[in-house]
């Protein structure tokens, strides 16, 4: 068994406990938390289980990290922390450990990433023997190993389109969904998440690898941007107001430009309410939807909607991105110490899992 700790019990690290926990190879042997208030209670209860783990949180880093545990899932946000983010898990490799995480999104195509970034855990991997591996759902599996498995059912391929299509009144970070993202603000209000550039820098990453993947050369790769207000107030169940007249929905794409067309597409269309922006493309049932497109021939669609948490589809998007993260630490653990992405950790199945109840 894999002794694991999971670091942050937020929307990620809840996941994360359930997946640990549900793992014939994995032992939850820590659980870290920031806040003061979820010191002492049992991954359980943080998770959401109905029963209790045995595992009692703590805010002690160098007490656990001093176990030496075999893989650390860091569940932490890195949206607004990237360099304490790193700097954690920096830490947590040269302890040795196998270190999984959807934050640091410049990691998820670690070849291309900044040095900023790659050299320090480089160096973490030389000095203690650990690994990192990063991965999410959208940057993440939804459009690296997904596209690119579809791509291998056809005959030609003339472009790959990955959609993310959401109502983001189902997303449990008011302050992401409002300030990072601009829901509910006046329209001259200008997100940081929109702001130009900024898309690239989080999904280009992805662009690189599935280029990479399909042995095509970019010759650039652009951003489109379109927002929409909201023509009437509307109330929602999780995030309350929203005036008209402020920005209701968003629709960009990150295009992958090869010999002058945009052939690998990451396009995202998010709205707080189904009403706004009614002539963009919808989820198959209105609540949220990840969308791979082949067109070629054949032409392949293929719309994934997960749920969990009560059918909430933004806390299935979370577990099935802890799932490919926590599934891949046994592998990890088995190959050579290093830093790792969606091209190099195979997407494993549920083996030992099929038929066993959820913890």
């Amino acid at each position: 068994m894999i002794s694991t700790v999971v670091w942050g019990t937020g929307n990620v690290g809840r996941a994360a406990i359930r997946a640990v926990e549900a793992h014939p190879a994995l032992k939850l042997a820590h659980v870290l938390v920031h806040d003061p208030g979820k010191v002492g209670r049992d991954a359980g209860d943080l998770a959401g289980t109905g029963r209790d783990l045995g595992v009692a949180a703590t805010d002690d880093i160098d007490a656990v990290l001093a176990t030496a545990p075999g893989a650390v899932v860091y569940a932490a946000s890195g949206d607004i922390r990237p360099d304490e983010a790193l700097a954690d898990i920096v830490r947590a490799v040269r302890t040795g450990a196998v270190v999984v995480t959807p934050a640091l999104y410049a990691l998820y195509d670690q070849r291309g990433a900044p040095p900023e970034l790659r050299d320090p855990v480089l160096a973490a991997v030389a000095d203690g023997g650990g690994s990192l591996f990063v991965s999410g759902v959208d940057p993440g599996w939804g459009n690296d190993v997904l596209p690119l498995l579809i791509s291998g059912l056809g005959s030609t391929v003339d472009a790959i389109r990955c959609q993310e299509i959401f109502d983001y009144s189902t997303y449990d970070q008011p302050e992401a969904v409002r300030d990072l993202i601009g829901m509910g603000h006046p329209m001259e209000y200008e997100p940081l998440m929109l702001a130009a550039s900024v898309p690239t820098m989080v999904w280009g990453g992805q662009i690189r690898l599935m280029a990479r993947a399909l042995g095509v050369e970019l010759d650039d790769i652009r951003e489109t941007m379109a927002r929409r207000p909201l023509e009437s107030a509307v109330t929602t169940r999780t995030m309350g107001g929203f005036e008209a007249g402020t920005q209701g929905a968003v629709r960009f794409e990150v295009q992958g430009i090869v010999e002058g067309e945009p052939r690998i597409v990451i396009e995202h269309i998010t709205r707080i309410h189904p009403s706004c922006a009614p002539d963009w493309p919808s989820p198959p049932d209105g609540a949220g939807a990840h969308r791979v497109i082949i067109e070629g021939r054949p032409r392949i669609e293929v719309t994934v909607e997960a749920g969990d948490e009560d059918e909430n589809r933004s806390a299935g998007g979370n577990a099935t991105a802890v799932g490919r993260l926590v599934n891949a630490i046994d592998w990890l653990v088995d190959a050579e110490p290093g830093l790792y992405d969606a091209l190099d950790v195979p997407l494993r199945p549920a083996t030992g899992r099929l038929g066993r109840k959820q913890p």
